[in-house]
């Protein structure tokens, strides 16, 4: 058992969060209760027609249901303002992203730099004090000889350290994921048991709650949509509105198949199209990775890798960089829509090895 602590919680008015600092709370740890304010109200996007479970949202009807949840379990409560942080580490990077044809993921970067950075220095700088900051992310941490491990979830279904994978040693080491061995279920029981009107709240499905466009805001730029062999088969008004994988909306017929987006070229301007066979590919490039334990295992290894969240991890072989920071993997069996900017994340077994961003 842990020392008696306190811990920050940072609470997100979701069941998982409210359950994290029910847990710690219960354990006999003081607990405060921290929200990050992230909605900036003088973006150029609807005010209305949200869904407030997304992280970005209108926060001022969402504060005062989080205070009541503070109020209810026990514990102190803060508002902490991380707008300009998060508009220019998490939507800037966003939107410069789109602008090259590539699909971010914009909850590793909020994680690593927003969530687990800004958040528990701005926290301090206010004068709150604690000793460690805590989540109710689905994800373990073990340390063995002061070295910190980041685990998956003992919940495959729950697990998020998919999201988790850049956060570094300096701040592992001040990090608890109370929820790292439960389940769902578990967590809603937990919260009826103590009646906290989150207990039934469906999961946040998104970091933004409208449209992107809402948040790219940019201007038309019309291209070619052409087939892998460069025929010009239609046009798009900006290669942003596109994924790879993306099959509906392109406004295509006359194929004996269904056509899929499988490559964007942004200095062509160019968006490729083509069967779905094409999107499978045995191989992939990352760049700025960061390694969990600082530094890759090996020059070259083998492990499991996950190309988006819900993807199953597939076994691969892995050569890194002179310098660490970049890698080209090859994997035993070829995968679906493996999309630039996504985050290639590598596992062994169940810990965290690092992540890159897929070229």
């Amino acid at each position: 058992m842990m020392d008696k602590k306190t811990i920050l919680v940072g609470l997100s008015g979701g069941v998982d969060s409210a359950a994290a600092a029910l847990l710690l709370k219960e354990q006999g740890h003081r607990v405060i209760g921290a929200t990050m304010m992230i909605w900036d109200p003088s973006l150029p996007i609807p005010k209305t027609g949200h869904n407030q479970n997304a992280c970005l949202s209108p926060e001022k009807e969402d504060v005062s249901e989080i205070r009541k949840l503070a109020e209810k379990i026990g514990i102190e409560y803060h508002t902490i303002d991380c707008r300009q942080a998060y508009r220019q580490a998490v939507l800037e990077n966003f939107r410069t992203e789109y602008a090259h044809g590539r699909t971010p993921n914009p909850c590793v970067i909020c994680n690593s730099q927003i969530k687990f950075g800004v958040l528990p220095q701005a926290a301090k700088e206010q004068g709150i004090l604690f000793d460690k900051f805590a989540t109710g992310h689905y994800a373990r941490i073990e340390e063995k000889e002061g070295t910190f491990y980041l685990k998956t979830g003992s919940d495959p279904a729950r697990d998020q350290s998919y999201f988790l994978h850049r956060l570094s040693q300096h701040q592992l080491k001040d990090i608890l994921f109370p929820l790292g061995d439960l389940g769902k279920a578990q967590i809603r029981d937990l919260a009826r048991q103590a009646g906290l009107s989150v207990a039934d709240k469906e999961d946040s499905q998104d970091f933004y709650c409208g449209d992107y466009n809402d948040l790219l805001n940019f201007p038309n730029k019309a291209g070619d949509m052409v087939l892998q062999d460069g025929t010009i088969i239609g046009k798009h008004t900006g290669i942003w509105g596109y994924t790879i994988g993306k099959r509906k909306g392109l406004g295509l017929s006359g194929f004996k198949e269904p056509m899929y987006v499988v490559g964007i070229d942004a200095p062509k301007n160019q968006v490729i199209i083509g069967p779905k066979t094409a999107l499978y590919k045995d191989a992939l490039h990352a760049d700025n990775m960061s390694w969990t334990l600082a530094q890759p295992p090996a020059e070259e290894f083998e492990c499991k890798i996950k190309i988006r969240n819900l993807h199953h991890a597939a076994k691969a072989k892995v050569k890194v960089s002179s310098d660490g920071q970049e890698i080209s993997a090859v994997f035993e069996e070829a995968q679906l829509s493996i999309t630039a900017g996504q985050s290639a994340v590598l596992y062994d077994g169940d810990m965290v090895l690092g992540g890159g961003v897929i070229l």
